[in-house]
């Protein structure tokens, strides 16, 4: 887990209780989680892999000596720091000790050096450790479609409760805050599944005019309504096979919501204007921002429709809720976007991660991402400068300019809009609501180029 590499942990083995005890003493001041053993081999069947900390062990013990402790331990992880304590100097067994690997060794009576070694070793545990686990979560999501990283255990829960019911036909109700990803969910049940061939189509139900969504969703015929001069295929008939979502279902007309109960129902649309049926299958996604359930107690919402739509329940935990994915998260969008505009991609230091981790995120998943670019884009200590300066946590640092500002703005909102339509040139003019000629006037300006964004 991520929240585990800034741990501060200390073996330490010897056989003498007295040595044991003050080491135990002086680490234990240092801040350090210290475990003691006098017994080398009870010592190496406590470690594995996954611990985070350092080995200071004594090299002459009884039952298992250090020398065959460390070729054990490196057996396993050739990476985990092992320090060693003797009681004479020894030049043959120092040299034998650092060829098995040792990360240093130190001369009884011990001084204050041996902690600066231990916090040099304990750093660069934490390194590894780190490494491993990005390793692990880029193994996780390596599969083709889209991506999900968290590791904490509310995320693991829900990967589990997507991963167990992705090929099933149930349709699905994902929950979460603004800016916590329910789009990203909803791509990654089509992507992974059974469906992934065929169409992923979203539409937004609070974006669409009250007039226009029935047919938008079921498609009309020729002739219909003023203004339909032919046949349209709506939104569930061109998702033949594949996944509608419907993003801000809480926002979908009264009037309309019962003909969509009864699309779920019976697996049919009838376009706007038409007596046939079509027959479908679709599987339905919606998303909400807000309490379905309580909207349904004030008859605002039909609690049918809720039903039929929650047999399924995905929720999305808020970013405030699972700290731990927060250095993760930023190290991936930090990357992107180092790719995304040329820079260089900065360390991610202990200072940073705190600073990180401090903030509550009100705007989640979305709000990192914009903040890792713009560290990217100006560099951690002038982007963090802007959200400290702004109640919102998102305008511009006063040191820039309104033309700069503004600037800085249309390349963020264009880039969010082709990340969310994949690169495609089309969605993301229907997103922005402006031209194609504009749309390509402003990428050139910024640099900007749609394979940037495609899958």
């Amino acid at each position: 887990m991520i929240e585990a590499v800034v741990c501060k942990q200390v073996v330490v083995i010897d056989d003498e209780a007295m040595i044991r005890d003050s080491l135990n003493q002086l680490l234990t001041l240092e801040g350090y989680e210290v475990q003691c053993f006098s017994d080398a081999s009870i010592a190496l069947s406590r470690l594995s892999r996954n611990f985070y900390g350092v080995v200071l062990s004594d090299i002459n013990m009884p039952t298992m000596d250090g020398l065959t402790f460390i070729e054990q331990v490196k057996a396993f992880d050739s990476e985990l720091p092992v320090i060693f304590l003797t009681g004479y100097a020894d030049v043959s067994v120092a040299v034998r000790a650092m060829q098995l690997g040792a990360y240093d060794l130190f001369e009884k009576p011990l001084n204050e050096n041996l902690l600066d070694c231990i916090a040099r070793a304990s750093d660069k545990r934490a390194l590894v450790m780190e490494n491993r686990a990005l390793k692990r979560a880029v193994e996780k999501t390596s599969a083709p479609g889209v991506r999900i990283l968290g590791e904490t255990l509310k995320m693991q829960h829900m990967m589990n409760l997507l991963n167990t019911v992705i090929d099933t036909p149930a349709d699905v109700l994902i929950e979460g805050e603004t800016g916590t990803g329910k789009e990203l969910v909803a791509r990654y049940l089509h992507d992974h599944s059974n469906r992934s061939s065929c169409q992923f189509v979203a539409i937004n139900c609070g974006a669409v005019p009250e007039q226009l969504i029935e047919s938008e969703l079921f498609g009309a015929v020729s002739g219909a309504y003023t203004g339909a001069t032919q046949d349209r295929k709506g939104k569930f008939e061109f998702a033949q096979g594949g996944t509608v979502f419907l993003d801000e279902i809480e926002s979908t007309p009264l009037s309309l919501q019962v003909k969509l109960l009864r699309v779920l129902e019976e697996r049919k649309v009838t376009p706007v204007g038409a007596n046939k049926a079509i027959d479908l299958d679709i599987r339905i996604v919606a998303a909400t921002k807000v309490d379905l359930l309580s909207l349904v107690e004030k008859g605002e919402f039909r609690a049918d429709l809720y039903y039929r739509l929650s047999l399924v329940k995905v929720s999305i935990p808020a970013l405030r809720d699972r700290k731990a994915d927060i250095p993760l998260l930023f190290k991936h969008f930090s990357s992107i976007a180092a790719t995304r505009f040329h820079k260089p991609l900065g360390a991610l230091n202990i200072e940073l991660q705190q600073r990180l981790l401090a903030h509550d995120w009100p705007g989640n998943v979305r709000e990192l991402r914009n903040q890792a670019e713009r560290a990217v884009l100006l560099g951690p200590d002038l982007a963090f400068a802007q959200s400290d300066s702004s109640s919102s946590g998102s305008s511009l640092s006063l040191d820039l300019s309104l033309a700069e500002k503004v600037s800085f703005y249309e390349q963020s909102l264009i880039e969010e809009a082709l990340e969310l339509n994949h690169g495609s040139i089309k969605d993301t003019m229907a997103t922005l609501q402006i031209a194609r000629k504009t749309l390509y006037d402003k990428m050139s300006k910024h640099n900007l180029n749609r394979d940037m964004f495609t899958d």
